[in-house]
């Protein structure tokens, strides 16, 4: 126990020290990232929907955002954490709605309950995640409707419209790097050193 602690605590103080040492140039970076990924969301939520039907701007979107624009080392900010966290939390979410709808004492506590475990279970943890699995439950009027749906719009498709931005702004500058771990980086690597060796 207290070697997983000690080890908990080394890696956040490397990911807060790491997150401090970002030039503030690159808080220009953070901003424009998180300004297109909700922006792109917030515009098809304002031309396809009635201003009170908000459903595709969900508000664990906003949590998200601080993560994967403005704490990109975070081991929780990463492509599967955002996704798979966000994806997991929604069908936890729905599920526990559908088998106790009208008990929100009950349903709000097991949806962000169960979310919890199986992203833990998956190595998918997202905080955000819990907030949509609360909002599956506790949400009244279009969200409750959607059923599954909820799942693949707003959540699914939100997320990959983060996750493009991040792709692009998170990687715009050479201080900045995201994912931290990707096994295409890697690829793309090995291949622009092939022709390399073929010219010697």
């Amino acid at each position: 126990m207290k070697k997983t602690l000690k080890r908990t605590f080394r890696v956040s103080k490397y990911v807060i020290y790491k997150e401090t040492l970002v030039d503030y140039k690159e808080h220009f970076w953070s901003f424009l990232g998180a300004f297109f990924g909700i922006g792109i969301i917030a515009f098809i939520q304002s031309h396809t929907l009635s201003a009170t039907e908000n459903i595709f701007l969900i508000g664990s979107f906003g949590a998200s955002s601080v993560l994967i624009y403005g704490a990109i080392q975070s081991p929780l900010a990463q492509p599967r954490n955002l996704v798979g966290g966000h994806v997991i939390s929604a069908l936890v979410g729905v599920t526990v709605y559908k088998i106790v709808p009208d008990i929100i004492w009950l349903s709000a506590p097991l949806a962000v309950a169960f979310s919890i475990v199986l992203m833990q279970y998956t190595k998918t943890l997202h905080p955000p995640g819990g907030a949509t699995a609360l909002i599956a439950v506790s949400s009244t009027g279009k969200i409750p409707e959607l059923g599954y749906w909820y799942v693949v719009s707003p959540v699914l498709t939100g997320c990959i419209i983060l996750l493009i931005a991040a792709l692009f702004f998170n990687n715009i500058t050479s201080n900045r790097s995201y994912p931290t771990h990707n096994r295409l980086k890697r690829l793309l690597k090995k291949k622009h050193a092939h022709p390399h060796k073929m010219k010697k």
